[in-house]
């Protein structure tokens, strides 16, 4: 799998859309109870979405057809997709991002992104969420009781965000961890129509990409267009399962 994907596009408005409960799935509640306001054309443009106005229409389709190749690789069952970098400065947390924006753009479906990135999070940042309560590692730590409590609506249908929190240089072992597990366990049963995509750390920085596969069904591979090597994709590639990598994505970052 090939995806070619331009960070430069024009944002412009996210469609209105039905209620964030599809129809026909099974479903309890994780959500924190405070919705936001609805995101601006100008606040959508500022956090870099695809949308399906004609402006950005390639760039759209390039994530629904990514969307689409993963859900023909699992069938029906939702799955948590572990979205990487070959490297630093790939794109990866664009990627990610758009990624669960695009399954959110199905109406029967819903998406969470986790900023799984300890040390440098950005997804926080990028939609504009001030986490009060926490992210990620607050909860994996302990120091937050409930999943709700850092469960972010982010102001687009469906779309929800849990941050990474407080900072952390070291994370591999909170990975690895029960809690985590129970996270993201409790975010796929959550709802039959959850989609869940883990945004990771660099694959040859560190070891947390390889560890957060052992939680997800799907890899994607990030690789910035020019900036990375047939080798270093390669050696980042051998650090999963075949049987979950499902291809690689070279991203064009102007």
């Amino acid at each position: 799998m090939q995806l070619n994907t331009r960070q430069d596009s024009q944002m412009n408005a996210y469609p209105n859309d039905a209620a964030d409960a599809p129809d026909g799935g099974t479903s309890r509640s994780i959500v924190r109870a405070t919705e936001p306001q609805a995101l601006t054309t100008r606040a959508l443009e500022e956090r870099r979405l695809i949308h399906r106005n004609d402006s950005a229409r390639v760039q759209a389709d390039a994530f629904r057809d990514l969307r689409t190749r993963l859900l023909a690789l699992r069938g029906d069952t939702n799955f948590v997709t572990l979205v990487a970098p070959v490297v630093p400065g790939c794109g990866a947390s664009f990627v990610a991002r758009n990624l669960a924006a695009a399954f959110a753009f199905d109406e029967t479906k819903v998406a969470t992104l986790v900023d799984c990135d300890a040390l440098h999070p950005a997804q926080h940042a990028a939609l504009d969420i001030d986490a009060p309560t926490g992210g990620l590692m607050d909860y994996i730590e302990g120091n937050v009781g409930e999943l709700q409590q850092v469960h972010y609506r982010t102001g687009l249908p469906r779309l929800y965000l849990v941050p990474a929190g407080s900072v952390r240089e070291i994370a591999g072992e909170s990975f690895s961890s029960l809690r985590m597990r129970t996270l993201v366990d409790s975010l796929r049963s959550s709802h039959s129509n959850r989609y869940v995509v883990l945004d990771s750390p660099p694959v040859l920085r560190s070891p947390d990409a390889r560890i957060l596969s052992d939680l997800a069904d799907l890899i994607v591979l990030v690789a910035g267009y020019g900036r990375v090597t047939t080798d270093q994709i390669e050696k980042a590639a051998a650090n999963f399962d075949p049987d979950k990598l499902a291809g690689v994505v070279f991203n064009d970052i102007h």
